[in-house]
Formats: C-alpha cells, sequence, structure tokens
C-alpha cells in the first residue's frame, strides 16, 4: 500500500522539478563513473607495471649472471694450459706438429671460441682455426699485457666487422724464461643471440661507457647516448614497443600512464661493466583497459537500467508490464556475460599471481645455486691439479702414486655430489642431519682438499690441538666447506708475504673453538665482512660469497663465526660450536 502511493507522488511531481532531479542524479553518476574509472587506472597501472618491472630486473639479474659465468668458466683455462707439458715442451723444441689438434680437443672440452698459442716473438704456432698459424701477434694488446704481467690478464679489442673480442692471455714460462703466451677468446656473441628472443634491446658497457655487447650490433662501439640517436626514431626500442603489442596512439594513451618503455641498468661485478636493458611495457595497456572496460560496461549497464526504471513511469501500466520481462531477460544475458567476463579476468590475475610467486622462486634458486658454483670451485681446481699430477706420473710409469692421485679424485667428485645436495634440502634449516663429528678429522680433511695450494705457496702451518677427539653435533659435509673456505681466505691474504704462517688451534671448553689465524695484511672492514658480495680481491679471483655462506653455516650448527685483525697482523677467524655433549643435552 505504500509503495502505490510513493509511486503515485512521484508521477504527479511537476515536470521541470523531475527534469532537474533527474539532471543531478545524472551529473552525480557520472563524476562517481568516473572518479571510480580513474582510481582504477591509477591503481592497476601501478600494479600491473610493477609486475613488469619485476620479471625485467629478474632477466636482468639472468643475463648478469650468464656473463660472470662465462667469464669465469674460461678465465682459468690459460692458466691450466701455461702448466700442459706438450705445449711447453712444443715451444722448447720447437716441434708444433700436434700442438694444434690437441689444442682443438681442449676447445671442445672447454667449450672456448678458440685457443691460441703464440711464441716468445708474438707469432702464431698453434691454433684452433689452422689459417690463423703464421701471424704475428707481436703488436696486440693482449701480447704486450701478458708480456708485463705475472697472472692471467683480460683485453677487450674491437675487430674489423664491428664486433668485439674478448681474450684472457697468460704468459709461459720454463725454469724463469719466456716461452710463450697462451690466448683464450671468450665467446660472449652467442649470450646476444639468446637476448635476441625477448621484447627487449639489451647492451653491455665497459666502464668507460662503450657498448661492447648488444641486440641491436649498429650499437657497438658507441656510448649509450649515441646508440640511442642512431636508431631514432625508428629505434630497437621502438620495434620491440611494436613487437609486444599494437599501440593504437604513438603517445600513451588515455588508460596508461608514463613512459612506454622501462630502463634498467645492474652493475656486472667485472672491471666495470653494466648491463643495461630497455623493456616494452607489454600488455599493461591492454590489461589495464580491459579491467576498465568492465567498470564502464558496469556503469552503462546502471545508467541504461536507471533510464529504463525513469521511463517507464510514463507509460501505461499495462505497457510497463509488457515490456518489463522482455527488459530483464536481456539485462539477465548481459549480466551472465559480464560475471563471465569477470570470471576470466580473475583467473587472468590468478595465473599472473602463479608466475610472479614462479619468478620469485627462480630468483631463490638462482641465489642457492651460485653459493653451490662458489662452493664447487674449489674441488674443481683441486681436481685439475690431481689430474695434471697423475698424468706426469703415468707418463714416467709411476702407476702406485697416480692410483693415489686417482682416489683422491674420486673423494673430491663424492664431495661435489654432497654440495650438490644440499639443493634439495636447502629450504630445511633442522638438524635432522646432524650427527657427531670430529673437529679434528674435519680439519685435517679439509687440510687434505687444499694440499696443492698449500704445498704450491710453501705454507708454514703450526697446528695445536687436543690428543682426544673434539666431537661436535654438526652435518660433518658443512663444516669442512667452512674450514676450506677460512683456509683459502687465508692463503688469499698471505700472496704477497714472503714467509707464510698459518696457525690452527683448537681448544675445548665449555664450547669448541677452531681457531684460523695467518700473517696477511689484516682486514680493512670488519663490519662489511660477512655480507654477501663483499670482496677485496680482484675482479675474477672471487665473488664475496664465501665468508657469508660460512657464516650462515655455522649459523645453522648452532655457533658463530667472528673474526678481527691480530696483534701481531694479520687476520685471526674463530669458529664456537657447541659441544657434542651439551648439543644433546639441550635437545633432550
Amino acid at each position: 500500500m505504500n509503495q502505490s502511493s510513493g509511486k503515485t507522488s512521484a508521477l504527479r511531481l511537476p515536470s521541470g522539478r523531475r527534469a532537474w532531479a533527474l539532471r543531478g542524479l545524472m551529473l552525480v553518476f557520472l563524476v562517481v563513473a568516473g572518479a571510480v574509472v580513474w582510481i582504477s587506472n591509477v591503481w592497476l597501472t601501478e600494479r600491473f607495471t610493477e609486475s613488469t618491472r619485476t620479471r625485467a630486473e629478474l632477466r636482468l639479474a639472468l643475463y648478469s649472471g650468464s656473463i660472470i659465468s662465462e667469464l669465469q668458466r674460461n678465465s682459468v683455462v690459460p692458466l691450466l694450459l701455461s702448466r700442459d707439458p706438450t705445449l711447453t715442451r712444443a715451444l722448447v723444441v720447437g716441434d708444433f706438429s700436434i700442438t694444434s689438434q690437441r689444442l682443438i680437443s681442449y676447445r671442445e672440452e672447454i667449450a672456448a671460441e678458440s685457443l691460441v698459442l703464440l711464441d716468445r716473438d708474438g707469432r702464431v704456432v698453434a691454433a684452433t682455426d689452422r689459417q690463423q698459424i703464421g701471424e704475428s701477434r707481436r703488436e696486440e694488446p693482449y701480447f704486450i699485457q701478458a708480456l708485463r704481467s705475472d697472472d692471467t690478464v683480460f683485453t677487450t679489442s674491437e675487430i674489423e666487422t664491428g664486433a668485439f673480442e674478448f681474450t684472457f692471455a697468460r704468459k709461459i714460462e720454463t725454469d724463469g724464461q719466456l716461452m710463450g703466451v697462451m690466448l683464450v677468446q671468450v665467446d660472449l656473441g652467442r649470450l646476444e643471440d639468446r637476448w635476441r628472443g625477448t621484447s627487449e634491446a639489451v647492451f653491455v658497457a665497459n666502464s668507460e661507457g662503450q657498448i661492447i655487447l648488444s641486440t641491436e650490433p649498429r650499437w657497438r662501439g658507441h656510448s649509450e647516448e649515441t646508440a640511442v640517436e642512431l636508431r631514432s626514431p625508428n629505434s630497437a626500442i621502438q620495434r620491440a614497443i611494436e613487437a609486444a603489442g599494437d599501440w593504437a596512439f604513438s603517445a600513451p594513451g588515455p588508460y596508461f600512464s608514463g613512459s612506454t618503455t622501462l630502463r634498467l641498468e645492474s652493475r656486472i661485478p667485472f672491471r666495470g661493466w653494466q648491463l643495461v636493458s630497455f623493456t616494452a611495457y607489454a600488455s599493461v595497456r591492454e590489461r589495464v583497459n580491459g579491467v576498465l572496460a568492465l567498470e564502464i560496461m558496469g556503469f552503462a549497464l546502471l545508467l541504461a537500467g536507471a533510464f529504463y526504471v525513469l521511463s517507464r513511469r510514463a507509460r501505461l501500466q499495462s505497457v510497463f508490464f509488457q515490456r518489463e520481462s522482455a527488459e530483464l531477460r536481456r539485462l539477465n544475458a548481459r549480466l551472465q556475460r559480464e560475471i563471465a567476463e569477470r570470471q576470466r579476468v580473475e583467473r587472468n590475475l590468478e595465473e599472473a599471481e602463479a608466475s610472479l610467486q614462479q619468478s620469485s622462486k627462480l630468483a631463490a634458486l638462482g641465489e642457492m645455486s651460485a653459493a653451490v658454483s662458489h662452493e664447487l670451485n674449489q674441488p674443481l681446481a683441486a681436481m685439475k691439479t690431481y689430474l695434471a699430477g697423475a698424468k706426469l706420473l703415468l707418463q714416467r710409469r709411476r702407476s702406485e702414486e697416480a692410483l693415489s692421485s686417482f682416489q683422491r679424485i674420486d673423494d673430491l667428485i663424492e664431495r661435489m655430489g654432497g654440495i650438490t645436495k644440499q639443493l634439495k634440502s636447502y629450504a630445511r634449516k633442522g638438524a635432522d642431519a646432524f650427527e657427531e663429528v670430529d673437529v679434528k678429522a674435519a680439519l685435517a680433511s679439509a687440510i687434505t682438499m687444499m694440499e696443492p695450494q698449500l704445498r704450491q705457496m710453501t705454507v708454514e702451518i703450526t697446528q695445536t690441538m687436543p690428543r682426544e677427539p673434539v666431537m661436535v653435533m654438526a652435518d660433518r659435509l658443512r663444516l669442512e666447506q667452512v674450514i676450506i673456505n677460512l683456509l683459502r681466505n687465508a692463503l688469499d691474504a698471505m700472496k704477497a708475504e714472503d714467509v707464510r704462517e698459518l696457525d690452527l688451534i683448537i681448544a675445548e671448553g665449555d664450547e669448541v673453538v677452531l681457531t684460523v689465524r695467518d700473517n696477511g695484511r689484516g682486514i680493512d672492514d670488519l663490519d662489511a665482512l660477512f655480507e654477501p658480495f663483499y670482496t677485496t680481491k680482484k675482479p675474477g679471483d672471487g665473488v664475496g660469497l664465501g665468508l657469508a655462506i660460512s657464516s650462515g653455516i655455522v649459523k645453522d650448527l648452532g655457533g658463530r663465526l667472528t673474526a678481527r685483525n691480530g696483534e701481531r697482523g694479520g687476520a685471526v677467524f674463530e669458529v664456537r660450536l657447541p659441544r657434542a655433549d651439551a648439543a644433546t643435552e639441550a635437545a633432550e
């Protein structure tokens, strides 16, 4: 009864007042709709742009990691080949009949671009590309720098095609006399081919800002500003945008704010190199406009419904009832389409969230892989040394000593397998794999692992420890990993010393303390010592993960790793772990 009276009063309103009321309601409706669309545009654009930025940063980190991996893998090759007895003997006697074939076999193993052997005059005497034999490289920078340095040198030089050539070089000496130079050319061009498969413009610039690697060949040799101007207006960035989607306007449209490309840069921890990428905001506008279209359609449906409700009051009651059913059916169909569209958008959002989660997992896996790769370097270097020694022993018919070297190599392979298994249990930080471990035995195993480096550097080792076993609850493999990292850092710190002294002390009290003291130059920055990627080593000698990994392992074992400068110079590292009986009582 009340509803009927309300409708009658509404019909009896003056036509002028009713028109003004309708106009006011229309204005309020349009203002609300515009505000909702604008807020949705800003929020969705920021959200989708952030997801695009995250994916671009992840790709940039993967690109940087692949460059560092390629350079590190090839940096050790000149040192190993400079000690090859076959190559050294060929330089001494001047017989190079089999050296080229030997270099070709090495190239297949290490996947380098090319290997070249130069004599003391800079003439090519052996190469994986036999057409280069006889060429003179005496005036090349890598030959000159290799003669001036006792270490492996890295050079970058531009060739006639406009590309750049990356070379590791090291001189070969016998009894203090120069015999020749070993060259290893790194193939970074294949990385460019991989980058071209994405909708990005990527380049690598050296410390002087000169582009040395790029998905755009014409950019090489120029600075970033010059390179971008070379391709304007039909630049590689514009072609990347066109490949990602057909934009309706040359400038950002009404539903997409900000720049059409995203510039990201990352520092490569090698000689001040920088990696820069220009990424198109692929599909951001399309996704934002798709959601906004749904909102506009909803408001249009509401507006159409409002007009329909207002118009039916001016009709006869009989006409109103006849058309009401048809309008309701049409409205129901539109609502069903809207629901289906919204469900499709929700599924797309779920897929996007799943993709972001997967990206986060890949980033975590990349960090774990970098840590495990860092720990594999030491066993690999030791295996190379033992393998070279075994070859010499077999050539001299000392088979029993060679078998001992092969047994050590087998132990190293088992150790590498244990390290790689940590990837499967990296997320578990529990003590389910702990057992009683003798710290003295773990220290002896680590010294055996480092034996080639200790013998090569002539280190005087002083060991002070109890006669009885010193037991702790730990994972033996990870504890040995910590000790090896401390020994390796001590050796690196004592490289410049004439007399190298290393003190190893094991003390047992309320807790077990393992002390590693060297006579190096000490520690400059104690606060940043255990931070990841902090290192004072030269580029190519380390990435700064060893102490960070060791500190994390000791914390997982229930102890702590500390460092200080010794009173008589050098660095002192202490590993403090709870005794096995104390850990058992605490667990009970």
